[in-house]
């Protein structure tokens, strides 16, 4: 079965971090562009980071430029997603979705590729 698997979720305080992570089963993560996403209350589904398949691109919606990092390590075919400064405007559940497309912005942007079931980021005094 192919499905992408989200962790690393949580209730955290505002200005906290957390780092999410990303991992597939059924298929190899290496070889696809890896997205960050969320859908939070009430809004619609949003791209917040994405990553090419070598690392090499990156994409930031301006929500999170500056605040969070994309990352991967395909040695453990794992994609990270590092949020410092969290607001609870950032309280969403996180998802993350792989594509084979190359422009990684486009993928944000258009809201491409096959998703996990997400990890819930809370952010709340």
């Amino acid at each position: 079965q192919v499905q992408l698997v989200e962790s690393g979720g949580g209730l955290v305080q505002p200005g906290g971090s957390l780092r999410l992570s990303c991992e597939a089963s059924g298929f190899t993560l290496r070889y696809y562009a890896i997205g960050w996403f969320r859908r939070a209350p009430g809004k619609e589904r949003e791209g917040i980071s994405c990553v090419s398949s070598s690392g090499g691109t990156t994409y930031y919606a301006d929500s999170v430029k500056g605040r969070f990092t994309i990352s991967r390590d395909n040695a453990k075919d794992t994609v990270y997603l590092q949020m410092n400064s969290l607001k609870p405007e950032d309280t969403a559940v996180y998802y993350c979705q792989a594509d084979l497309i190359s422009n990684v912005q486009d993928m944000c942007v258009q809201l491409r590729g096959i998703s996990g079931q997400g990890t819930q980021v809370t952010v709340s005094s």
